[in-house]
């Protein structure tokens, strides 16, 4: 049961971290960066969003995430833990098609593959 536990931290923090990525693209569609003409006026604009609530709550998802990796840390050799961080890559991907309407190709299914194949392999090493 311990084992599900512990893998459960890992889970949330992954989870927890993908939300955080999501909310924050949702926001971003609807602005361009390209319609800030100096450096200055786009890193104004950047901590201008700090000032948005979906941006705040995305900050509290990657806290979160922050924190069940420092629980999941305290029962893991981080040489298993860290790869199955790249769940996150294979999670955004999947939701980015489905609400952001990303698209899809062989290259990108490949990778993901690739990217679940590895994972196996590494964790079989604990």
């Amino acid at each position: 049961m311990n084992f599900l536990i512990n893998h459960f931290y890992i889970f949330l923090a992954i989870i927890f971290g993908v939300i955080s990525q999501l909310i924050i693209k949702w926001k971003m569609n609807a602005y361009s960066i390209d319609n800030y003409e100096t450096l200055y006026d786009k890193f104004i604009f950047a901590f201008s969003m700090l000032l948005n609530p979906y941006i705040l709550i995305s900050l509290v998802f990657t806290l979160l995430a922050g924190v069940t990796w420092m629980i999941a840390m305290t029962k893991f050799d981080i040489s298993y833990a860290y790869p199955f961080t790249s769940l996150g890559f294979v999670l955004v991907f999947v939701f980015s098609i489905f609400l952001f309407h990303e698209p899809m190709n062989l290259y990108k299914i490949t990778g993901v593959l690739f990217i679940i194949v590895g994972i196996v392999v590494s964790s079989k090493g604990m």
